[in-house]
């Protein structure tokens, strides 16, 4: 991992909207820098992965492992968070990552970020809420991939 993230290039990151200059700053000290070429698959399904990513570009897709094979749940891009289970120290992934082209992220290690949390309640609130986001539009995301898997067969069923 190369730690050589500059304030200016993380300020400009989606994720880093409206964070104090002190938080960009913790938050500055704790990123580094990662790539992945296209197919590379940046964390699997229930793996204990502990980073989290800032895409700064590229995309992503976020992927479900079914039986009958992989249901793409949602396409990132620069300006999304990607691996905030990362934020839940030794559970496992809850969907698989694929580089779908080349991709440059700001990589944090998540037990790094939580300690930062733990020691400055305010900045770990601000960090929380900015997961909270990131959650929120994965379970959006699924519940709208859930809706149009399901909803030819709710017409048929006359719902």
């Amino acid at each position: 991992m190369n730690h050589d993230v500059s304030i200016p290039e993380l300020e400009q990151h989606h994720f880093v909207s409206g964070l104090s200059p002190k938080h960009v700053q913790t938050l500055a000290r704790l990123a580094g820098r990662t790539r992945f070429a296209k197919g590379d698959v940046i964390f699997r399904e229930g793996e204990h992965c502990s980073e989290f990513y800032l895409i700064v570009s590229g995309p992503v897709a976020l992927e479900l492992t079914l039986p009958r094979g992989v249901l793409q749940v949602q396409r990132l891009g620069a300006g999304d968070g990607l691996g905030w289970s990362a934020a839940l120290v030794g559970r496992g992934k809850h969907f698989q990552a694929r580089a779908l082209d080349d991709v440059d992220a700001f990589v944090f290690e998540g037990p790094d970020v939580l300690a930062e949390c733990q020691k400055d309640p305010e900045f770990g609130f601000a960090f929380m809420v900015r997961m909270l986001d990131v959650v929120s539009k994965r379970l959006q995301a699924t519940r709208l991939q859930l809706a149009d898997m399901y909803s030819p067969v709710a017409k048929q069923a006359g719902v």
